[in-house]
């Protein structure tokens, strides 16, 4: 995978000192960053083996900067890059030498909780654990929940359309999402969606949800919140081989059971866990899934005995139910912590993120293994098994010649894998710089085209966000397109209906 951004445009470059006092004028002292020294605190995201600092930070506070800032923008023909919390583990908020990188970090509040309704109304800035802690006196949580949960942004998940473990039986951000108030590149404020369940017309808010930024900067978020389940219990399932335990894995949903999560890891990811916070793995498991039960105690109850049953007819060598809170919280520690302790047992590490259907578990988890050897790298894995949407931990040495470009190359032949079994290259971590180069693994150049078409309905001069998820832009009026504003088609002799 090769890094070609757009290239830096001269004079952008030139009009620096008057962009950075323009946007002095927008926003509050002290929230424009313009300094070499503090720039370099935005040069990446989590994906940090690609880095670059930016032409100049803003960080507006209310709607209406947002949406002078992108007019200034579209006046000026700055590109512009929108940031939450940093966390994307694809490059999707790498900055641009010549863009205003947009950071959403100062609209951090909780706006309305409303019980009734069953929804939270969010600034984009707000964490996603914040929503759980701010709904959680009265019973009630936000389901998806990332690894990166404690830090990620709302705003960012919507942008990825993130996961987490607990996705597998309430779903993505975007099963969760009931509207969006979102600027446009003109400045242009819109809202989709809003308390009600559901809307008419197009479904612009999925369009908008995974957009990975590239159509807008989402202002407030409304979003489902559900109440905790009666009950729920965690089952810790040992296997003698990482192939017995995705075999499991999909016996488990072949009969029909829809666990809360169901998780997996192999034997490097359990080493590294239990060295980093022991949690009580079984030392001699090859494989280790974790599946989470939850609902009303006979329920659970059933459920428990029927996942036991299922993992010892497929050799299951340890079976071990949680029998307090605190101990199926701790079954979850390895895996909530599984991305730092891996970082612990090598100087640097990779993490993908493909999508597989559930039947090629066993054989995408062999083959990856001869992938590793064939790229002299070390992988360990840990995935939301239950979805089939893997996070392959490659482990390299930057410092090493040579290393960076080994694990990009054993990253690409992995996510082939995924795409060549029936997957897709991404389940939660967008596309970004990262997978980029390996849309056309995927799409053709209709399907990209199409979905070009919608990037230009919303950013005619691509200015959102370039350089990401499309391995070539074209121009829209290469494409025929033909921009629609303020409900106006620019040629008024063309008949409406």
């Amino acid at each position: 995978m090769s890094l070609l951004m757009p290239l830096p445009e001269p004079e952008i470059l030139e009009k620096r000192d008057d962009i950075v006092s323009r946007l002095q004028a927008i926003v509050r002292p002290g929230n424009v960053i313009h300094l070499d020294r503090e720039l370099s605190a935005y040069e990446c995201d989590a994906l940090t083996m690609y880095r670059q600092p930016p032409l100049v930070v803003v960080l507006p506070e209310t709607v209406a900067e947002v949406s002078a800032v992108l007019k200034l923008a579209q006046e000026l023909n700055v590109k512009v890059v929108p940031r939450g919390s940093g966390t994307s583990l694809s490059g999707g908020s790498l900055p641009l030498a010549d863009g205003i990188l947009l950071g959403m970090s100062k609209f951090n509040r909780v706006l309305e909780v409303d019980f009734e309704n069953r929804c939270a109304v969010v600034q984009p800035g707000v964490t996603n654990l914040a929503i759980s802690k701010a709904v959680e006196h009265k019973g009630f949580y936000y389901a998806p929940d990332p690894s990166s949960q404690i830090a990620c942004s709302i705003g960012g998940n919507v942008a990825e359309n993130a996961g987490g473990v607990h996705c597998l039986k309430y779903g993505l951000t975007t099963n969760n999402l009931l509207g969006i108030e979102m600027v446009l590149m003109g400045g242009e404020v819109i809202r989709l969606g809003g308390k009600h369940l559901d809307t008419d017309l197009y479904d612009l808010m999925g369009v908008i949800t995974g957009s990975e930024g590239l159509l807008g900067v989402v202002t407030e978020v409304t979003v489902r919140i559900l109440q905790k389940p009666q009950v729920a219990r965690g089952v810790l399932l040992g296997f003698p081989s990482v192939e017995a335990g995705a075999d499991c894995v999909a016996e488990i949903i072949a009969q029909g059971i829809i666990p809360g999560g169901m998780e997996m890891m192999d034997k490097p990811a359990i080493d590294a866990a239990e060295a980093f916070q022991p949690c009580g793995y079984p030392p001699d498991a090859q494989g280790l899934v974790i599946v989470e039960l939850d609902g009303t105690p006979a329920e659970v109850d059933h459920l428990t005995e029927e996942v036991a049953k299922i993992a010892r007819g497929r050799g299951a060598t340890s079976v071990h139910v949680s029998t307090s809170e605190a101990e199926r919280l701790r079954f979850w520690f390895g895996r909530k912590n599984a991305f730092p302790a891996v970082g612990a047992i090598g100087p640097d590490y990779l993490c993908m993120d493909g999508t597989i259907p559930r039947k090629e578990l066993a054989t995408v988890l062999r083959r990856m293994d001869e992938l590793a050897v064939k790229h002299g790298l070390r992988v360990a894995n840990v995935f939301h098994a239950g979805d089939g949407n893997l996070h392959p931990l490659i482990l390299y040495d930057a410092a090493i010649p040579g290393d960076t470009e080994k694990a990009e190359a054993f990253g690409a032949d992995i996510l082939r894998l995924c795409v060549e079994v029936g997957g897709v290259l991404t389940g939660e971590h967008g596309v970004g710089v990262e997978k980029r180069d390996l849309m056309t693994e995927m799409f053709d150049e209709v399907d990209l085209a199409q979905q070009e078409r919608v990037k230009c309905a919303f950013d005619e001069a691509h200015r959102l966000n370039p350089g990401k998820v499309f391995p070539t832009l074209h121009r829209c009026a290469e494409m025929g397109f033909m921009h629609v504003r303020a409900g106006n088609l620019p040629f008024p002799e063309i008949p409406r209906f």
